[in-house]
């Protein structure tokens, strides 16, 4: 488990801010929610900042990524969901690790019950109880818990089973091409089905061509991301061009 309270006074001696993408409904081509995307302050990559965030360094970056990633889309005028990334390792206790999340909430006016927590199913394995304990918690204060890159570990239905997620980001490795794939066809069609059984939403991202987004929406994918609707722009919520 990460850390102790230790890690709060060290200070990051890097900056970084966000870019943000859209996820687009396209059953009604409206904007659902904004991912926000850790960034340099120059458009660096998201590696080349976290490849700087050490061990000892893990809680001061996430808890300045939360608060961080809500004062831009909130001067952006983000008014749909915002999900933000997670690291399981920097929250040694999830009511006293959120308190970052809330003043920053509070402070710009952000409602917390529009804020998404997404952790990926890459995720080391010793962290499941770890991130089950942390899902729970935030789902009792109000905010929206999702999985990401879904299909890509070995823990997601594990992860599934012990809690239900409002949302799971299927990985990119499951729907690129989809239409010329007839397995994963059927791999995702199953975990539709099983998600809406469970009352789970389901975004497919990674997207990028017309073709795996008519197959996606007739398997009853209704959210989508990806390059095919709009890039991630630094400190911008995108213009998204609702194809036909």
């Amino acid at each position: 488990m990460a850390g102790n309270c230790g890690f709060c006074s060290i200070p990051l001696d890097f900056d970084f801010t966000f870019a943000y993408q859209p996820i687009v409904n396209t059953k009604d081509n409206t904007i659902f929610a904004y991912e926000a995307l850790v960034r340099g302050i120059n458009g660096e990559s998201a590696y080349s900042i976290l490849s700087k965030v050490s061990e000892e360094l893990k809680y001061s970056f996430d808890q300045k990524c939360r608060y961080k990633a809500i004062e831009v889309a909130s001067k952006l005028n983000c008014d749909t969901y915002l999900s933000i990334n997670f690291m399981p390792r920097a929250v040694y206790k999830p009511e006293v690790c959120i308190s970052s999340t809330l003043q920053s909430a509070k402070k710009f006016n952000f409602p917390i019950e529009n804020i998404i927590f997404e952790v990926s199913e890459q995720e080391r394995p010793d962290e499941f109880n770890h991130i089950v304990e942390i899902f729970k918690s935030y789902k009792e204060m109000g905010f929206k818990t999702a999985i990401d890159d879904f299909g890509s570990g070995n823990s997601g239905l594990l992860l599934l089973a012990e809690f239900v997620p409002d949302i799971i980001k299927l990985d990119r490795g499951l729907v690129y091409e989809i239409h010329k794939d007839p397995v994963k066809h059927k791999i995702v069609t199953n975990i539709v089905n099983m998600c809406r059984d469970l009352g789970v939403t389901v975004i497919a991202e990674g997207i990028e061509n017309a073709e795996d987004v008519e197959v996606l929406s007739s398997i009853g994918i209704e959210y989508i991301q990806g390059y095919y609707f709009a890039k991630p722009e630094l400190e911008v919520l995108p213009k998204v061009n609702f194809k036909k």
